[in-house]
C-alpha cells in the first residue's frame, strides 16, 4: 500500500470506530476484508488510527470535522504537509479536497482542545494535577512505550535482558521498578519469543510494576487480589514474594486467562468466585485494583477518553467506594488494604481515600503515591491503609 492508500484506509477504519465500534475490532475487521495488506501495512494503519484517536480534538480542529476524513486531513496538516498532496484522488489516495475542506480547519482554540481533553473534564484535570496537568495531557497525546516485567521467580533482570537480545528484542532497564525493562526494538517479536512463552517476562507498564512493588507483603503471608481481572498485580507481586495468592473478581469470567498466565509464571494462584469469598475469610494484604476512568492509560486506550462522561465518572467513583468497603471486611488483624487505580483524577484517588477514612475512622493511611506519565509509565495511584496503625 502507498502512504496515501494507508491514509484512505485509516479514514474508513476511523469512521467505523466513531460510529461506536471498538478500535481493536474495527482494525481486525478491516484486516479480514483486506487480506492483501501486509504486516507493515497493518502496523502503519494501527499507528495512524491510534494517533488520530489520541489527538482527536486537535486534529478535528485542524481538519475541519470530527470524522475519519477530517481527522486524517488534520493529521496530514499537523505533520507539516499540505493536505492537497495526499488528498488528490489519484490511484488509491483519498478523494481530492473540496473547496469547503480547503477553507476549513483552524488552530485549536482552547487549552483543552490543544491538549486533546474533553471540555467537561479539563477543570477536573487541572484541579487534580495543578502545574503537572499540561505535561501529563501532552504525553497522553503520544504513543506509549512498551514495557516488560521480568519474572524474578525465574530470571534476573540482566539475564532476561540478554536472553531477549538474543531473540531480537532489544531492551534496557527502567528506573521505576527493579523488574522493569523498556523495549527499544523488536516489540512485535515479544509474544513469539521464548522469554515470553516460558514466563520469564510479561508485558506490563512500568508504573503498574512500581505500584505492585509497594504492596506490603512478606513470604508466607496471605494475599487477596479483590478485583483481579487478568491478574497482572497478582503476577507482579508473586514475582518477588513467596506467599499464598488468591484472586477474586465480581465477574469471574474476567479471570479466565489467569490460570494459564500463572502456570506460565510458575505461580500457584487460587481463583475464587464472589460466593466462595462471601464468608469471613481474611488476608494479610488485600489489593483493590479498582475499576476507574482509566485516565492514566489513555494513550493505550484513547477511545476510553472520549467515551467517558460526567455521569459515568460519578458512577465509577460510587462503585469504588462500595468495593473498598467490601474489601476491607477481608483484611485481617494488622493487615493492609491497598487501593490502586490507573487514574490521575483526585476524586478517584486521594478523594476516594479521604472518603474511606471518614467512613472508617479506625483505619489510617500508611503510604500513598501518584505516578504520572512524566515519571516514565502510565498514570497510577497507590494507597496503603491499615486498621489501627
Amino acid at each position: 500500500m502507498t502512504p496515501a492508500a494507508r491514509i484512505a484506509a485509516a479514514i474508513d477504519i476511523l469512521d467505523d470506530i466513531l460510529s461506536g465500534t471498538p478500535a481493536e475490532k474495527a482494525l481486525k475487521d478491516w484486516a479480514r476484508g483486506h487480506r492483501f495488506a501486509g504486516s507493515k501495512d497493518r502496523a502503519a494503519l494501527r499507528d495512524h488510527v491510534f494517533d488520530a484517536l489520541r489527538r482527536r480534538r486537535s486534529l478535528a480542529a485542524l481538519g475541519g470535522s470530527d470524522t475519519g476524513r477530517g481527522l486524517m486531513i488534520g493529521w496530514v496538516r499537523a505533520s507539516g504537509a499540505r493536505a492537497e498532496t495526499v488528498f488528490n484522488g489519484e490511484g488509491y489516495a483519498p478523494l481530492a479536497l473540496s473547496d469547503t475542506e480547503r477553507q476549513a480547519g483552524q488552530t485549536p482554540a482552547s487549552p483543552a482542545e490543544r491538549l486533546d481533553c474533553p471540555d467537561w473534564l479539563y477543570p477536573d484535570v487541572t484541579e487534580s494535577l495543578g502545574e503537572a496537568a499540561e505535561p501529563c495531557l501532552d504525553l497522553l497525546r503520544q504513543r506509549a512505550p512498551v514495557y516488560l516485567r521480568v519474572n524474578l521467580r525465574k530470571v534476573t533482570r540482566p539475564e532476561a535482558l540478554a536472553q531477549l537480545d538474543r531473540e531480537g528484542v532489544v531492551t534496557e532497564p527502567h528506573g521505576l521498578s527493579p523488574s522493569a525493562l523498556t523495549v527499544i526494538e523488536g516489540a512485535r517479536r515479544i509474544r513469539a519469543s521464548a522469554s515470553y512463552l516460558d514466563g520469564a517476562v510479561e508485558l506490563q507498564d512500568a508504573a503498574s510494576q512500581a505500584v505492585s512493588d509497594r504492596v506490603p507483603l512478606v513470604d508466607g503471608q496471605r494475599f487477596l487480589d479483590f478485583c483481579a481481572g487478568g491478574g497482572g498485580k497478582t503476577l507482579a507481586v508473586g514475582g518477588r514474594v513467596q506467599a499464598q495468592f488468591t484472586a477474586h473478581d465480581a465477574n469471574p469470567a474476567r479471570m479466565k486467562d489467569l490460570p494459564a498466565r500463572a502456570a506460565r509464571a510458575g505461580l500457584p494462584v487460587r481463583c475464587v468466585t464472589p460466593d466462595q469469598l462471601a464468608g469471613k475469610e481474611t488476608f494479610d494484604t488485600v489489593v483493590v485494583d479498582a475499576p476507574c476512568s482509566g485516565s492514566g492509560s489513555w494513550r493505550r486506550d484513547p477511545q476510553g477518553k472520549w467515551a467517558l462522561t460526567a455521569p459515568k465518572l460519578a458512577e465509577t467513583v460510587a462503585l469504588q467506594a462500595r468495593i473498598l468497603d467490601q474489601a476491607a471486611a477481608h483484611v485481617g488483624v494488622a493487615g493492609h488494604l491497598v487501593y490502586m487505580t490507573c487514574s490521575f483524577l483526585r476524586q478517584e484517588n486521594s478523594g476516594q481515600v479521604d472518603g474511606f477514612l471518614a467512613r472508617h475512622p479506625d483505619w489510617t493511611l500508611v503510604d500513598s503515591r501518584q505516578f504520572l506519565p512524566q515519571d516514565g509509565g502510565d498514570g497510577f495511584f497507590f494507597a496503603d491503609l491499615t486498621r489501627g496503625a
